[in-house]
């Protein structure tokens, strides 16, 4: 839940400040938003539904209580987020890259705890696993190729691409790496401990 929270709040700073550029995947939602109506976040549920389903045809193995847990609480909590009206606007001056870092930040922070928690991945990367391991194609690739068509049909429709959406990876996935790394080594860290506690309670 803490992971969940994080990552919906740097989502949500993040379009404040959509016209720097935006992750593909919200670049998709927020362009959906702006031709269809409806919320942002919504689109973001619909979206994970529709992610979660295909992987559950193609390979439960990555649909786990987390990856529908995430597909439906990133969207409600942006939409909480959003509704709230409390996070910093885009000023057009150089404080906007500022917070926009700051909202990838907590992104990679978010995406590395609530992975760690070994309770499933997010119906995006629960659907690129599973496409993955269907066609053989490395992980990097099938992310590459899903990432880039999300991209681009999120431009068709007018979604906002600039560019930090080319900048965010490299920002976000180390961050990522580290955090998720560092959360893992204390869970393996506190478990023993928990089991010692239940045995000497026995």
């Amino acid at each position: 839940m803490i992971g969940t929270i994080l990552f919906s709040f740097g989502i949500s700073v993040t379009i404040n400040m959509q016209h720097l550029g935006l992750h593909p995947w919200d670049v998709l939602n927020v362009g959906l938003f702006d031709k269809f109506g409806l919320t942002i976040g919504t689109w973001n549920i619909i979206i994970g539904i529709i992610l979660v389903t295909v992987s559950l045809i193609l390979d439960r193995t990555y649909v786990r209580i987390g990856t529908i847990l995430n597909a439906f609480l990133v969207g409600s909590f942006v939409d909480f987020y959003l509704w709230l009206d409390f996070l910093p606007k885009a000023s057009h001056t150089w404080m906007d890259v500022v917070v926009i870092v700051a909202g990838i930040v907590f992104m990679g922070i978010g995406g590395g705890i609530y992975n760690a928690a070994g309770i499933g991945s997010g119906p995006r990367d629960g659907f690129m696993l599973s496409i993955s391991d269907k066609t053989g194609v490395s992980i990097g690739k099938v992310r590459i190729i899903t990432e880039t068509s999300i991209l681009l049909l999120g431009l068709l429709i007018g979604g906002p691409v600039f560019i930090f959406t080319l900048i965010f990876t490299f920002v976000q996935s180390p961050i990522f790496q580290f955090i998720y790394l560092k959360v893992v080594e204390f869970l393996n860290r506190i478990e023993p401990n928990k089991k010692q506690q239940k045995s000497k309670a026995i």
